[in-house]
């Protein structure tokens, strides 16, 4: 699929998808999430989304962020408003809900560069990623209740994990708008950083997942995600389970070897 919507980039193991509507804040219409879901699938398939297939190259880690002023202001509530009549539990099911469980089962970290306003769906896409770096000006505000809607696209399953029930329902019920700062205090957000160095925050960061054991991280986030249902004792047996499977990576025999000589491993992904 070729894309006019987002700007994909693959280079060194790294995929950054940048929305690219910004004359609309990367509100999110039909094409652009069209286009997203494909991403993030190609992504599956180490394939650079958009162009050919690069099978000597491994996608290591995924920086999601937005072009101009604003990471992404939501759905497109002008695109919305002409699909008055429509299901939205249908364009939810057809779009928002396979995009944020590709999100979610891909085998490798996704950064979000949140370079400004999060909002509505844009909010939610933020928190369906790994780790969230933000820009001192950027903001955050699930603006549903603005509309008379109810939090969608994952809100309602990240927001209360991540910052509290009791800020949770603050937040879903009155859309506040929420800082930079405010959102590393309450879990939202890793970490703010001057707008200045976001760039360069961003890519230490990704320096440090393109060179880490890929696989192990992986199943790392395939462990966390699977605590939140499962008691005590599943969890302990869970995690023998994915220890033989670490066990038997071309990472871990190299890290057991870089250990036993003294020096920093070498760590390819495998």
């Amino acid at each position: 699929m070729k894309y006019s919507n987002l700007i994909v980039v693959q280079e060194k193991g790294v995929c950054t998808i940048s929305l690219n509507r910004p004359e609309v804040f990367n509100a999110l219409n039909t094409q652009i999430k069209e286009e997203l879901l494909d991403a993030f699938q190609s992504i599956e398939k180490a394939v650079c989304p958009g162009g050919e297939p690069r099978p000597d190259e491994t996608i290591r880690v995924v920086v999601l962020t937005g072009e101009g002023n604003a990471f992404c202001s939501g759905q497109d509530l002008k695109e919305a408003q002409l699909m008055q009549g429509q299901k939205y539990s249908d364009i939810l099911r057809k779009y928002y809900q396979p995009i944020i469980l590709s999100m979610q089962n891909l085998p490798v970290p996704i950064v979000c560069k949140l370079n400004g306003l999060a909002a509505g769906a844009g909010c939610s896409l933020a928190l369906a990623c790994d780790m969230i770096i933000a820009a001192d000006t950027a903001i955050l505000s699930e603006l549903f209740i603005g509309i008379g809607l109810v939090p969608d696209a994952g809100s309602g399953y990240f927001l209360p994990r991540m910052a509290g029930r009791l800020k949770a329902f603050e937040l879903a019920t009155m859309g506040t708008k929420v800082s930079a700062e405010e959102a590393q205090r309450i879990g939202l957000v890793n970490q703010v950083v001057p707008a200045a160095q976001l760039n360069e925050t961003v890519e230490k960061l990704v320096h440090y997942y393109t060179h880490a054991p890929t696989k192990t991280i992986g199943l790392i986030k395939k462990m966390l995600q699977q605590s939140y249902q499962m008691t005590l004792e599943e969890m302990l047996n869970y995690e023998a389970d994915l220890q033989d499977i670490a066990n038997h990576t071309e990472d871990h025999r190299e890290g057991l070897k870089a250990f036993i000589e003294k020096r920093k491993p070498n760590f390819q992904g495998k």
